[in-house]
C-alpha cells in the first residue's frame, strides 16, 4: 500500500544535544524561500530520474555517519587529500550534482546563509515524499565541516550480521528499532551485482526464495557490454514506491541484501519488521522520526564549521 497521506511529525523524543541548537524554520528570516527552492531542485531531477530518491538516502546516511551530519561527503579531493568521497564505500554515492544545482540557486539568492548539509536534508525528505513516503518538518542549522578524509570511512557492510551492523548505529545514539526503520529505505534502493555474488553462487544462499536467486542470476549473469556491473533492486514490489512492501518481501524470503534477509530472521530486529511489514503508517511514523534523530547526528552548529559558497570546497 502507497502511503500517499502526508504527515507532519512535531517530534517530543529526546534527541542528542545538536537538536537543541536546530530547529524547523532557521531560515524563515535570512533566507525565506530556502525550502523551497531545494524543492524545486529535487522535483526536476524526480521528474527525470526517480532513483534519486535511493541515491539522496544513501547520500544523507554515509555523510552523517561519518563525523556526523556535516556534508563532508560532497567535499572533492584535492593533491594534498583524499576526501570521504573516494573511500570505497562511497565510490557508487551519486546525487552531487543536484546539491550542487540548489546550492547555486540558493547563493544567488541567498549568499552564503545555507548550509550544504542543510541541503542534504532538506533534499532527502523532498525526494521521500516525491515517492510517496511521509513528510516530516527538518530542523536546520546546521553547518558544513571543514575536514574530510578517506581513512575515517567505516560504514556497516551489507553482509554483517545484524548484530555487528548494530553496533555503528548504537555508537551514533540509534537504536534496534532506528536501525530497522532506516534500513526499510531500501524499499526504493539498489544493489550492484557485485555484492550479491555469495547469495547466488552454487545452490544459492537457502534464506532466499529460489525464484529470487534465479532472477537475480538472471540479471547479473548478463554483465558485460554496455552494463558491465547491472544492478537489482532491493525490493521486488514496488521498487520506486516509498512504502513498507519492503518488510513484507523480507518476511517472504526475498530480501536482496544479506542484512535485509537477516533483519526478518534475527531475533533482535524480526519483531520490528513484523510490526511494519503489517502497519504501512507505523513505519512511516517510526521513518519519519528516524530520519529527524539521524539528521542531527554530530551536527555543526553555532560558530562551529562553515557555510560553504561551494559544496565540494572548503572556503
Amino acid at each position: 500500500m502507497k502511503m500517499n497521506v502526508v504527515f507532519v511529525f512535531y517530534l517530543t523524543i529526546l534527541l542528542p544535544l545538536a537538536l537543541a541548537q536546530l530547529k524547523v524554520g532557521f531560515y524563515s528570516a535570512s533566507c525565506p524561500r530556502a525550502e523551497s527552492i531545494v524543492q524545486a531542485a529535487v522535483r526536476k531531477r524526480f521528474n527525470t530520474d526517480k532513483s534519486i530518491t535511493a541515491a539522496l538516502l544513501r547520500m544523507h546516511f554515509h555523510d552523517c555517519f561519518v563525523r556526523g551530519c556535516d556534508a563532508s561527503i560532497v567535499i572533492d579531493s584535492a593533491r594534498q587529500n583524499q576526501t570521504e568521497k573516494v573511500a570505497g564505500p562511497n565510490l557508487t554515492v551519486r546525487g552531487y550534482e543536484l546539491i550542487d544545482e540548489a546550492k547555486k540557486a540558493l547563493e544567488s539568492v541567498c549568499p552564503s546563509k545555507v548550509s550544504c548539509a542543510d541541503i542534504i536534508a532538506l533534499a532527502t525528505r523532498d525526494s521521500v515524499v516525491l515517492s510517496g513516503g511521509p513528510f516530516y518538518a527538518v530542523p536546520t542549522g546546521r553547518r558544513d565541516g571543514r575536514v574530510s578524509n578517506r581513512d575515517e570511512v567505516n560504514l556497516p557492510g551489507p553482509s554483517l550480521p545484524v548484530a555487528q551492523a548494530f553496533q555503528s548505529f548504537r555508537n551514533k545514539g540509534m537504536t534496534m528499532d532506528d536501525m530497522v526503520t532506516l534500513l526499510g529505505a531500501h524499499t526504493v534502493g539498489v544493489a550492484h551485482c557485485v555484492f550479491l555474488s555469495g547469495r547466488i553462487s552454487g545452490n544459492g544462499d537457502p534464506t532466499m526464495d529460489p525464484a529470487l536467486v534465479a532472477k537475480i542470476r538472471g540479471i547479473c549473469g548478463a554483465a558485460g557490454g554496455s552494463n558491465p556491473d547491472p544492478t537489482v533492486f532491493l525490493e521486488q514490489g514496488t521498487s520506486f514506491g516509498f512504502d513498507n512492501e519492503f518488510f513484507r518481501q523480507i518476511r517472504l524470503k526475498r530480501g536482496v541484501l544479506k542484512i535485509d534477509q537477516d533483519l526478518a530472521n534475527d531475533r533482535l530486529s524480526r519483531r520490528s519488521v513484523s510490526r511494519f511489514a503489517s502497519n504501512a503508517t507505523l513505519f512511516a511514523n517510526r521513518f519519519a522520526q528516524a530520519m529527524v534523530k539521524m539528521g542531527n547526528i554530530e551536527a555543526l552548529v553555532g560558530n562551529a564549521g562553515e557555510i560553504r559558497k561551494n559544496c565540494r570546497a572548503i572556503n
